[in-house]
């Protein structure tokens, strides 16, 4: 069964049509906030699909991305006892609490970590809400790291992915199937314990 390989085509078609660069934003502003779904899985295929549009595609995901971070602080800052519940309620209480020590032993450095590397940034717009973070700050380190996240990765892609992606192609399904029974490994050795 070729379901990864067909996966990543249907990915490449997706990532050309008309509305992609919206669905893109989209994605980008919920993920910083609220959404789990990373804009890296659209940002990726649309940047090999269309190269000579790495800068473009990067601006736009880095300037959605801190949008819907600036939305997250918005929800720190005004609902945060509201959403606590929820917080614990979804397990992610304690990256909350993470988030916060990171601020007390960082300060906005923390945005700068969080926005460019794969801890959950929107973890940390909520919690600099709720910490009342200086803002322009927090918008400035917001930029600086999800630009440098963003744009490295459409770089990256722009300079190598076709490269790469001819080699792994002709393995994509046993790599995919391959990286699922790994995570149902850790899925049903976590439910025994």
């Amino acid at each position: 069964m070729k379901i990864f390989t067909a996966l990543y085509e249907k990915s490449i078609e997706w990532s050309q049509h008309r509305l992609a660069n919206l669905w893109l934003g989209i994605v980008s502003f919920t993920e910083s906030s609220f959404f789990i779904v990373p804009p890296d899985i659209m940002l990726a295929p649309m940047t090999l699909a269309k190269p000579q549009e790495w800068f473009k595609l990067a601006t736009i995901t880095t300037v959605t991305s801190v949008l819907g971070g600036l939305f997250g602080y918005l929800i720190g800052y005004l609902l945060i006892t509201e959403i606590l519940p929820l917080l614990e309620q979804w397990g992610q209480l304690p990256k909350y609490e993470q988030a916060k020590q990171w601020f007390a032993d960082y300060g906005i450095l923390s945005i700068l970590i969080a926005s460019f590397t794969p801890v959950p940034y929107k973890i940390f717009t909520v919690a600099a809400g709720a910490l009342s973070m200086n803002l322009p700050l927090f918008i400035i380190m917001s930029l600086i790291g999800r630009g440098l996240r963003y744009g490295l990765i459409c770089w990256l892609v722009k300079s190598f992915g076709k490269k790469i992606v001819n080699r792994v192609y002709k393995y994509l399904d046993i790599i995919g199937w391959g990286i699922f029974a790994i995570i149902l490994i850790y899925i049903l050795i976590h439910l025994t314990t």
